[in-house]
């Protein structure tokens, strides 16, 4: 029987470069847009003879890039091999595999160990399916002369064919690159195929009976966490924060990183110590990370818009910074504790928002419908009572927060010498904030050239912005927040897109 799970993508609202290290804190909201993973096995029973056999098959197709690789992996070691040369690998995959199946006979005992022994040897049939949201489709959009319109993208085919970005010079034609939003796809692949992975071998339970995480077991979410991050981290040759997968696990939340040393077991695992127990070592780590829930207060949106200027590289980027601190510690130090004070500030707004609409709903109410048809130096006179003069100067608050935090962002990305909100996107970010409802604007987790993120009042405020945004050659993306993290699906997701278009034909 197949196992089918998903893994939402992120948004870092607050807490870029300052989340790499502890104790600072990130917001990061998870999205609607999910990565799914479906592991099956590869026959349909035990060959004659397969208890003999040292190794199993298994195949990995991702459908959206027309690709399928095959490999052998050994049962004794847990090692990989592609069984036929080729340039699409994908290493955050390839140690997902490994790492969970080591999982499985880290936990297990002798008994345990034979029926997963035989459900091995049936093989793994593992397939990746994105939400088009993770790519960019601009142009397959302007060549068939659509309007850029979240409703063209909505005319799309769910998991639609991604095309690659390919640069000709010379005569020759580069590397091909996915084009991407930024919305971190392969935290997101990662921790899908974890938990279905983990799920399959018997290793978790992720209960798909419940909408609710709360009511999911935490220590199994937490084995997905420990194994998907293990994962990411040694396919991307480096530790990271952490903070794309802990939301793709866990789903939106104030974050707080791991001590990089948790992973150490994971980094050495070369050492000639066997898989399973060098990751039996990192499930019984330290793993110190800091997770609050945390959400958008009520009736607000959270959209993004794609400019079109192409995505950054986070990690070189990251490297400019550090380069930066160590050059200039005292300036850095400086710009790190006003950027952090004004994270935390914002923070606290958002938190009284939540709190004010919890308390006063229907006042919360009358406000945001007031100020999602003006401008935000409008909104105060709206108010016509104490409870509405303390609600709009809580939004007024965040506002005022997220224009220090842009401007300590930039700075940084002066003195650094990186575009962290390059001079296009403040001009696209200042016309963003002064359009009607919108209550914050920024870039996303390092900045650069990937997608911009805008907070907004009420429905009215989502349709201005996404005219507003039309008018500047930005898509406005169908992605919205949703705060749930990793979760087991009924059954493949192109099944269910199938299902829906059918009962919308009608029989006369």
């Amino acid at each position: 029987m197949a196992v089918v799970a998903s893994a939402p993508g992120k948004v870092l609202m607050t807490g870029g470069y300052l989340i790499l290290e502890r104790p600072n804190a990130g917001l990061v909201l998870s999205t609607n847009a999910r990565f799914y993973a479906i592991v099956k096995p590869l026959y349909d029973e035990l060959k004659p003879g397969s208890w003999a056999w040292a190794w199993t098959d298994i195949k990995l197709t991702s459908p959206q890039m027309s690709r399928e690789t095959t490999y052998k992996m050994s049962l004794k070691h847990l090692l990989l091999q592609c069984t036929a040369s080729s340039d699409s690998r994908n290493p955050f995959v390839e140690y997902a595999l490994q790492y969970s199946v080591a999982a499985a006979y880290a936990n297990f005992d002798s008994d345990k160990k034979n029926v997963l022994h035989k459900l091995l040897l049936k093989g793994l049939d593992i397939t990746i399916l994105g939400s088009n949201d993770f790519y960019s489709y601009r142009k397959q959009i302007e060549a068939l002369g659509l309007p850029l319109s979240p409703e063209s993208l909505a005319t799309l085919t769910p998991f639609t064919s991604i095309t690659l970005n390919a640069e000709e010079s010379n005569g020759e034609t580069s590397k091909p690159e996915v084009a991407k939003t930024g919305l971190g796809s392969s935290a997101a692949m990662t921790t899908a195929v974890v938990a279905a992975l983990l799920n399959y071998l018997g290793v978790v339970n992720l209960s798909s009976s419940s909408e609710d995480q709360d009511m999911m077991e935490t220590t199994d979410l937490d084995v997905v966490h420990a194994i998907a991050q293990t994962a990411h981290c040694i396919a991307q040759g480096k530790v990271g924060s952490g903070f794309d997968i802990s939301s793709a696990v866990y789903g939106s939340q104030r974050y707080v990183r791991f001590s990089p040393k948790v992973l150490s077991p994971a980094q050495d695992a070369y050492e000639g110590k066997p898989l399973d127990e060098v990751i039996s070592e990192v499930l019984k780590g330290k793993w110190d990370h800091e997770r609050t829930k945390f959400s958008l207060p009520p009736l607000m949106t959270l959209l993004l818009g794609e400019p079109g200027t192409g995505g950054s590289s986070t990690p070189s980027m990251v490297g400019a910074v550090k380069k930066w601190q160590k050059s200039d510690p005292q300036r850095s130090r400086d710009t790190w504790t006003k950027l952090s004070d004004a994270n935390s500030a914002l923070e606290e707004q958002l938190n009284l928002l939540r709190k004010l609409a919890a308390e006063h709903g229907d006042a919360y109410q009358c406000v945001i419908n007031n100020c999602s048809i003006r401008k935000s130096e409008e909104w105060i006179e709206q108010a016509s009572e104490p409870r509405q003069v303390e609600i709009v100067k809580a939004l007024l608050e965040s506002r005022s927060s997220m224009l220090e935090i842009r401007n300590h962002m930039r700075l940084m990305g002066e003195a650094a010498g990186i575009p962290i909100e390059p001079v296009l996107q403040t001009q696209l970010l200042d016309a963003t904030m002064n359009t009607e409802g919108v209550l914050l604007a920024g870039v996303p987790g390092a900045g650069g050239f990937d997608a911009v993120f805008a907070v907004t009042l009420g429905d009215a405020s989502r349709t201005n912005l996404t005219k507003a945004w039309s008018s500047h050659n930005v898509l406005a993306m169908l992605v919205r927040e949703d705060p749930r993290g990793v979760s087991l699906e009924s059954n493949d997701p192109r099944a269910r897109e199938i299902t829906s278009a059918l009962s919308a034909i009608h029989v006369e």
